[in-house]
């Protein structure tokens, strides 16, 4: 009787586990209350936009900071941030004036900036976030935009934004953010492509290309998959890393530790055609995210990275949040309300009293760009629940 549970452990990925996850009573969640909700993430951002129309800066700083290379690691920084803060209020769908001031102020900075962004120096690629996120940001864009002439401008700025992005490809396949640890200097990245920057570029990336038009590098994004592959372990957890897939069971690397990764990973391989990523596979990960939420909110505000259980850092939270919608959405619509429910019941929440939502002391781009993530996923809650009358 006592091998049973330490079997399941191991296993990890067993029908037994997930089904001792079972959700509890949820609040109840009105049209009212997201719409409140929304409103005050979207005060928030408007409230906070830099005077130029980004987002966030190099303030705030406190007693461990993350290696920032200066100035170009900052460029990064506002870029994701900025990005991600205008998907969510574009997604959030707020017809005020001074909302619509505040998407064209962030416009004109994204069409001004983004083609300057470029690695802070050898040892860092966050421009690569910026990359990501803008693809995003300008995919909306170009959605809303009704003139044909400015709508080709998007694209072609979308294009370039693919162009730069590959041109960062690290050597082994895929994308990653630090390039310290051998001491090399070179043209192409040669460091650690990480499994959840892969996934998140790519998956931009095909946004970019169903709505746009933009031409990928189908050889380096067939790399890029395969860097992914070489990541995933039986359970379809993710190693943090590429130089991590020789310790596959190390904390970090199991499920609890990739519980944020699994969602963006599963959903990239499987938005690119890979046929190991089945519903099922969606479905128990999608289960265990919102049975073991607690283990990433647990790390929430903590200031050093990775100090948590599995060595979670707290901005894994957000990031997660917003990944598991990408993740559902490629399940059977059906099934869509039930999830919308508990991750809006969580989402509320979390919001502080300010509007905003955080999940670890960066700089000053935390609150921009976890108040980013949290407005596009409540705008996709709030849409699947509308036409069941939140009943």
């Amino acid at each position: 009787m006592r091998s049973r549970p330490l079997i399941v452990l191991l296993l990890g990925f067993s029908t037994f586990a997930v089904a001792q996850e079972k959700p509890g009573e949820l609040p109840e969640i009105t049209r009212a209350s997201l719409d409140a909700a929304i409103r005050r993430g979207v005060d928030f951002l408007i409230t906070h936009q830099n005077p130029n129309g980004s987002w966030g800066g190099a303030t705030r700083t406190k007693g461990l900071n993350i290696y920032a290379p200066l100035p170009g690691a900052h460029h990064a920084y506002r870029a994701g941030a900025s990005g991600l803060a205008l998907s969510g209020i574009i997604d959030a769908a707020d017809p005020r004036p001074e909302v619509e001031a505040a998407i064209a102020k962030a416009a004109a900075w994204t069409a001004a900036e983004l083609p300057k962004l470029r690695r802070a120096d050898q040892t860092t690629t966050y421009n690569i976030w910026g990359h990501a996120y803008a693809l995003r940001a300008i995919s909306r864009l170009h959605s809303r935009e009704q003139d044909s002439a400015k709508k080709a401008g998007w694209a072609a700025l979308a294009q370039g934004q693919v162009d730069l992005a590959s041109r960062y490809a690290d050597i082994n396949g895929g994308w990653g953010y630090l390039d310290i640890f051998d001491n090399l200097t070179t043209q192409k990245p040669s460091g650690i492509p990480t499994s959840f920057t892969t996934a998140s570029v790519l998956l931009a990336m095909d946004q970019a290309r169903s709505g746009m038009g933009v031409k990928l590098d189908e050889d380096l994004v067939r790399k890029a998959i395969a860097g992914i592959n070489y990541q995933r372990t039986p359970d379809f957890s993710y190693t943090y890393s590429f130089d991590h897939r020789m310790r596959p069971r190390a904390d970090i690397n199991r499920p609890a530790g990739s519980l944020a990764r699994s969602q963006a990973c599963n959903a990239a391989l499987r938005v690119f055609g890979e046929k190991s990523v089945t519903d099922e596979i969606l479905t128990t990960w999608a289960d265990r995210f919102l049975a073991r939420e607690g283990f990433l909110s647990n790390v929430r505000k903590r200031p050093v990275p990775h100090e948590g259980a599995f060595r979670i850092a707290g901005y894994f939270y957000y990031y997660g949040i917003y990944y598991f919608t990408e993740s559902v959405k490629l399940l059977p619509k059906e099934t869509h309300a039930a999830y919308a429910k508990r991750l809006a019941a969580i989402l509320l929440e979390r919001q502080e009293k300010d509007g905003s939502w955080w999940d670890y002391p960066l700089y000053d781009y935390h609150q921009a760009y976890g108040t980013g993530y949290s407005l596009m996923a409540l705008a996709w809650c709030r849409e699947t629940l509308a036409d069941r009358s939140f009943n």
